[in-house]
């Protein structure tokens, strides 16, 4: 079910299509695998002053305590897995340019451009303070949050990014998104799954059902604005990213709220960027987890154990 609790429409910009009808057609195959129940499931849009739609999913019945920001080039239902594993009421949002939020004019995709239109979401449908889960630019972005917004924030769970994540793992992610034209979404599974980006192909091609559309044309694309997110937020030799990571430093060094990062074994954040990481955020703990960088698609019961005991 859909609803909208600022009365705008559902359209993104830049043309993008409005909400999937089949969207949650999903869960209950996942629901089956995990051995978990679905639970009630909504779409829910909010529209800034600006008139930008910001889009989330809630899960449960219960205003959510704990919410997750993906990373770039995914969208909320990345932690459908995660979610059901938990089996709390929860709240994943889309990033603006991202699933169905809409596109910036800008094309300005970095953590803090990003954190007023997430803060938007959090304060019209959670209750905070909430537990704040983020994966990859979605962790950054909620460091970003937890720094400026400590009243909304009562823990900080970071999935497999650090701030000295600049090699290995962003030229992974430009090298997979050189190409953003497919003439199957098999064929665009198939580049996924070579990538390791993903768990099993059955996962892979929902992942890739929920993230892509097919153009009139026949031709499959992604959805998302990731074009210029990968030449922007992703170029490690470029000022800007320099300028993000000292930003990012500086937000975690801030945060108050307990801080718990999430290793993947195979992920982005290796030993080296653990050790940078525990010596400029020592009161933060680390949890290795064995699986790529996307943790919360491969290793969603583990990811589930982490985030229940913050909870707690």
């Amino acid at each position: 079910m859909a609803s909208d609790r600022s009365g705008s429409t559902a359209t993104q910009q830049s043309g993008l299509v409005s909400h999937d009808a089949e969207e949650f057609s999903f869960l209950t195959g996942q629901a089956e695998r995990l051995g978990t129940a679905v639970p009630n499931v909504e779409r829910i849009d909010v529209t800034s002053s600006e008139g930008a739609v910001a889009s989330a999913i809630a899960y449960g019945d219960a205003p959510a305590e704990i919410v997750f920001l993906h990373g770039a080039g995914l969208n909320a239902h990345t932690w459908d897995a995660t979610v059901l594993s938990l089996g709390e009421p929860a709240l994943a949002i889309d990033l603006p340019g991202h699933g169905d939020s809409a596109w910036r004019q800008d094309a300005d995709y970095s953590p803090h451009t990003m954190a007023p239109a997430v803060i938007g979401v959090i304060e019209a449908a959670a209750s905070s303070p909430v537990v704040l889960v983020g994966q990859s630019l979605g962790g950054l972005t909620a460091a970003a949050i937890a720094a400026a917004r400590p009243d909304l924030v009562s823990r900080l769970i970071l999935v497999d990014i650090t701030p000295a994540v600049d090699q290995g793992g962003p030229e992974r992610l430009r090298a997979f998104y050189e190409r953003l034209e497919f003439s199957s979404r098999e064929e665009l599974v198939d580049r996924a799954v070579s990538f390791g980006l993903g768990g099993d192909r059955i996962e892979t091609r929902r992942g890739v059902h929920l993230n892509s559309r097919v153009r009139e044309d026949g031709v499959v694309e992604w959805k998302h604005h990731f074009a210029t997110i990968a030449a922007r937020a992703l170029d490690a030799s470029s000022s800007a990213r320099a300028v993000d990571a000292a930003a990012s430093w500086r937000d975690l060094e801030t945060v108050r709220a307990d801080t718990t990062l999430v290793r993947g074994t195979h992920g982005f954040v290796d030993e080296s960027a653990a050790d940078v990481f525990s010596e400029r955020i020592p009161a933060a703990s680390i949890v290795t987890v064995d699986a790529p960088h996307n943790v919360q698609e491969v290793a969603p019961r583990e990811l589930a154990d982490v985030i229940r005991k913050a909870h707690s």
